[in-house]
């Protein structure tokens, strides 16, 4: 027997599948912290192709979403816009007016009025839209050809597409004095309806606008978490005797929890923003004591009677009493069990 045959010792054997590692240590190069996890020095250079691909974005996001943040400060003064051609002159020479600004807005009728008109659209919308594009997505996955899953959705998703111009103009020919149904009404002996200019009804008009069009945007998000769901627990659901509903019950609904949860967090962060372009369209012909929302409360007292600072004050209320509700429905998805919008 040759001498590369032969066995070597177990301490020989030993000794030599340590040494690469004990050379590493000695020069550095392949210690880690105790913890187990790299430095953040040596994260930096493994990911550092990643992060420059991200700075371009992360330009974006500090130059659009955070730096007109120090605009905020506009709330807390009598901002003069024509002071100068520069807007950062024109703030630092406008005359500082302190909480005056916030005393009016909690004094003014129609700040809560319009609060109140937010409110009760976010409820509406929160019963009556928020499970729509769930029964939807549920709906399309249970049909079995995938054709005539196709067509749904894409139906479903085209009026996604649509301005609120061409979305209102659809409701108002079906809708308004002269629509078609005070048109099928009229012909048949009863008075008309101008459901559109009805102050009572505008709340649910305005919840059937905006689930007809944004239904189909939420159906993608639920499809697709339906579809990471493994068919062998469907499978092995159907074996043990369950049928459609309880499958959908005990493998479909947990499965889609999680995402509910998330959209849920969100739409109740986003809940005193109840679409500002919509409502504006259709505010003067139902009167700002029923269309009146914060959002367009900000631009008429903004835009339209140019006291800048009041509008200002207005909308960082608004900011900060949605920030309260994000973080309040993130702890309900905590205690709940979900992730939420970030972790515990």
């Amino acid at each position: 027997m040759s001498h590369s045959t032969v066995p070597r010792s177990r301490t020989e054997a030993d000794t030599t599948a340590k040494t690469p590692a004990a050379s590493g240590g000695a020069t550095g190069s392949g210690r880690k912290p105790p913890s187990g996890k790299l430095s953040l020095r040596i994260r930096l250079r493994r990911d550092r192709v990643l992060l420059l691909m991200t700075l371009p974005a992360v330009a974006l996001v500090l130059l659009f979403n955070y730096v007109p943040i120090l605009g905020n400060v506009v709330a807390f003064q009598d901002y003069d816009p024509y002071i100068s051609d520069n807007g950062v002159v024109s703030m630092l020479n406008s005359p500082w007016v302190g909480l005056e600004n916030f005393q009016r807005i909690f004094e003014d009728s129609a700040f809560w009025q319009a609060v109140q008109n937010t409110l009760v659209l976010f409820f509406l919308q929160l019963v009556l839209f928020f499970p729509i594009p769930i029964l939807l997505a549920l709906l399309i996955n249970s049909v079995v050809r995938p054709r005539v899953r196709a067509i749904a959705q894409a139906v479903l998703y085209l009026p996604h597409f649509f301005s609120w111009v061409l979305v209102i103009a659809v409701f108002q020919q079906l809708l308004g004095g002269a629509g078609l149904l005070s048109t099928l009404l009229r012909d048949h002996g009863y008075d008309g309806l101008d459901i559109m200019t009805d102050p009572s009804t505008f709340k649910f008009l305005v919840t059937a606008q905006a689930v007809w069009k944004d239904a189909g945007w939420g159906i993608i998000v639920f499809l697709a978490a339906l579809a990471a769901v493994s068919p062998d627990l469907y499978e092995a659901a159907a074996m043990d005797g369950a049928g459609r509903w309880r499958r959908m019950w005990h493998v479909t609904l947990p499965a889609l929890r999680p995402v509910i949860a998330l959209l849920l967090v969100l739409r109740v962060g986003d809940a005193l923003t109840v679409g500002f372009e919509q409502i504006l369209l259709q505010r003067d012909a139902v009167g700002p004591g029923a269309a009146e929302v914060l959002d367009t409360f900000v631009w008429w007292n903004g835009v339209r009677n140019q006291d800048f600072g009041y509008a200002a004050a207005a909308g960082l209320v608004k900011g900060v009493i949605s920030i309260g509700l994000v973080l309040a429905a993130n702890k309900v998805a905590h205690l709940m069990g979900e992730q939420g919008v970030y972790k515990k």
